[in-house]
């Protein structure tokens, strides 16, 4: 688990009307339930078979067989003539042969499988990567949304505070009844706010969800602690720390490397095609014969006296193959090339990626800084045209003023934490 996946693990009681999930749960489900998951844990399945039978394909081939002939009519007879028989032949064989020799191609076949292999537990690695980012960004962006609608209910109760004072005071007298108007307007708004709220965090309940892949998501929740836990956690690298682990971690990079090292040894299983072959085999066999009109010795008896064997070696000596040996060589070599200028496009492309969540990182350290000093500001704003309102001092536009400028910077705020936590944590992945 990634450093910024166990910052944002949460422990939380379980409501009444919705499932609550800690992050770790939404991480484990949507590894579980992905598809993409599912079918790269195949193909390193089949990379295991792979890499299993280039090494069996050191063992030597055993085979077995057994035949069963019939003749009829004319046949060549024991005085040289031609006759008018039946006969039957029954044959039974069992042989081994092994490889001695190949120019190495089955090592490298070996290597080359291996490293296959572990290029797809890198790219399995990287598919969970992505799906762990994917569900932290959405787990934080449901998180967001629970603080706008926090915030979006504290300005109501705030307008309904107010309200209740206005009332109090037109009630007796103090007060004209249209002072009240522009607060009853400023709080529809706010339910209006409070309502569009509502509906962005179902929606990115819904996200959640879905990439989480749940057949059922109406009653979904989720609970965490304060974020700024995880942004005093997190520590804003550089993009050269960053760059230099993720050369050495990242599974892309590694998986890219993988590849090329396969493609090296299918370029020596192609030149292994230039030098001789050696195998050794052996046989053993037995047969029974009958023939119609003549003295047969029992079976058993026959294939007892029939009885053979036979050992050999075999070699094999490349002289000319239509330049196809040539030709694998060369396109084995092209293959490397192509790997080597992959390898430098994912590098390339993955310090474009750090460098770039660097200066999000710190844009959005900036504005996270910005946001809180506006709010200590805009608190005092409001502060101060409420002690106006309440004095009289002030009409009902302008502590609507403030208290709108203030929601708004509240909002910012809030914005500006999250999108602050996030950038720090993607640095993190990055170099992990």
């Amino acid at each position: 688990m990634k450093p910024f996946i166990i910052a944002l693990l949460c422990i939380f009681s379980f409501a009444a009307t919705a499932q609550q999930y800690t992050l770790e749960q939404c991480i484990n489900i949507a590894l579980q339930n992905n598809r993409n998951i599912k079918q790269q844990q195949l193909n390193k399945s089949q990379r295991e078979i792979a890499y299993s039978q280039a090494r069996n394909d050191l063992l030597p081939g055993v085979n077995a067989s057994a035949g069963q002939n019939f003749t009829f009519g004319r046949s060549i007879g024991l005085d040289n003539t031609y006759q008018n028989t039946n006969s039957s032949q029954t044959s039974f064989s069992v042989g081994a042969d092994i490889t001695l020799f190949d120019g190495l191609r089955m090592k490298h076949n070996i290597d080359a499988k291996r490293a296959d292999l572990s290029a797809a537990e890198a790219d399995l690695e990287k598919f969970k990567d992505d799906i762990e980012m994917s569900v932290a960004t959405a787990f934080l962006q449901v998180l967001l949304q629970k603080e706008l609608l926090q915030i979006a209910n504290e300005q109501i109760q705030l307008t309904d505070s107010n309200m209740h004072r206005r009332r109090e005071l037109i009630n007796s007298g103090r007060m004209a009844q249209g002072e009240i108007y522009e607060l009853e307007a400023q709080r529809a708004r706010e339910e209006q706010n409070k309502i569009q709220a509502e509906s962005n965090l179902k929606l990115a309940l819904l996200d959640l969800a879905q990439i989480m892949e749940l057949e059922d998501f109406s009653n979904i929740d989720v609970s965490a602690p304060p974020v700024e836990s995880i942004i005093n956690e997190g520590v804003l690298l550089s993009t050269a720390d960053v760059f230099q682990s993720a050369l050495l971690a990242r599974p892309e990079i590694k998986a890219a490397e993988y590849r090329l090292q396969s493609s090296e040894k299918e370029v020596l299983m192609a030149k292994s095609q230039l030098y001789p072959s050696l195998s050794f085999g052996a046989n053993f066999g037995t047969g029974y014969y009958n023939m119609s009109g003549r003295p047969n010795d029992a079976f058993s008896t026959q294939l007892r006296n029939n009885i053979s064997n036979s050992l050999g070696f075999n070699l094999r000596i490349p002289i000319f193959n239509k330049f196809q040996t040539k030709n694998n060589i060369r396109s084995a070599q092209l293959a490397v090339e192509n790997n080597l200028i992959e390898i430098d496009k994912i590098k390339i492309d993955l310090r474009k990626r750090v460098e770039t969540a660097y200066y999000n990182a710190v844009g959005a350290q900036s504005k996270w800084n910005a946001t809180q000093k506006a709010e200590t500001f805009g608190r005092e704003a409001f502060r101060f045209a409420q002690e106006k309102f309440d004095n009289g001092r002030a009409n009902s536009f302008e502590l609507t003023q403030a208290k709108s400028n203030l929601t708004q910077t509240l909002a910012d705020q809030a914005q500006a934490k999250y999108e602050y936590a996030f950038r720090i944590k993607i640095l993190e992945l990055l170099r992990n």
